[in-house]
């Protein structure tokens, strides 16, 4: 009898754990890249106000923000592949 439970109880973890990688899968490969405000021209990081309407910076998709600059992405938000666990290249965003 507790042979049984527990083969069931280690099935129920199976399943739950299953479903835990599947929805990661499925979320990342439909997921955004990174965005920060910045410059275009001294990639200085800017307060996300100044990438609304009328403001003076732009979004910069991907890469890193250190000492207040970006780095290793992209002004243009198609050229960032996001990737992630199951995703062929380019599937991510558009």
């Amino acid at each position: 009898m507790a042979a049984t439970r527990q083969r069931r109880l280690r099935s129920s973890t199976v399943v739950l754990g299953s479903m835990g990688v599947l929805a990661v899968t499925i979320t990342s490969c439909g997921s955004d890249p990174d965005k920060r405000c910045a410059d275009r021209t001294t990639r200085q990081t800017l307060p996300s106000s100044e990438c609304k309407k009328g403001g003076s910076g732009s979004y910069y998709y991907g890469g890193s923000s250190s000492k207040g600059k970006v780095d290793g992405g992209s002004f243009d938000k198609s050229a960032v592949d996001r990737g992630g666990f199951g995703c062929s290249a380019g599937s991510g965003g558009g």
